[in-house]
C-alpha cells in the first residue's frame, strides 16, 4: 500500500516545482495588464449609461444607441482580456479602435451634438484609447523579458 501521508520539507524536489514557478511569474507579470483591462470595463459600462447619465438619450437617440453597444461590448472586452492577461494583445487593438470611434461618435452619428455629449464622449473615448495602449505597452515589455 502506498504512503500519501504528508511529510513536512522541501518542494524543491517535486516533479512540477520548476513549471509552477514559471506560472506563478507568467501570472504575477500580467497582473497590471488585467487591473488596466478592469478600467476598460468601468469605461465600457459609463459608455453604455452615458446617454442616460448627460440626458442626451430624447435629443440623440442614435447616439444613446451606439453608446450602449459600443459600451456594452467594451465591457465585454476588457472582461475578457482581464480574465487571461496574457493572450488579449490583439483585443487591445480592438479596444483601441472602439475608444477612438467613441471620440468621433458624436459628429458622425449625432446631429449637431452639445457640449455635454461631446465631452463625455470624447473623454471616455480617450480614456479608453489610453487604457488600450497603456495594456498593449506593459505586455509589450513583459514579452521582452
Amino acid at each position: 500500500m502506498a504512503d500519501v501521508s504528508h511529510r513536512p520539507g522541501d518542494i524543491a524536489g517535486h516533479p512540477d516545482a520548476p513549471e509552477m514557478r514559471d506560472r506563478y511569474a507568467r501570472m504575477l507579470q500580467t497582473r497590471g495588464v488585467a487591473a488596466v483591462e478592469e478600467l476598460v470595463i468601468l469605461a465600457g459600462i459609463y459608455a453604455a449609461i452615458s446617454a442616460w447619465t448627460v440626458h442626451f438619450s430624447a435629443t440623440q437617440p442614435s447616439l444613446a444607441i451606439t453608446n450602449l453597444v459600443v459600451g456594452i461590448a467594451l465591457a465585454v472586452l476588457g472582461l475578457c482580456a482581464s480574465m487571461v492577461p496574457e493572450r488579449s494583445q490583439d483585443l487591445n487593438f480592438v479596444v483601441l479602435l472602439m475608444g477612438a470611434w467613441l471620440i468621433i461618435a458624436p459628429w458622425v452619428v449625432g446631429q449637431s451634438p452639445d457640449t455635454g455629449t461631446i465631452l463625455s464622449n470624447v473623454i471616455t473615448g480617450a480614456c479608453v484609447c489610453l487604457f488600450s495602449l497603456t495594456a498593449g505597452g506593459l505586455l509589450m515589455s513583459k514579452r521582452r523579458t
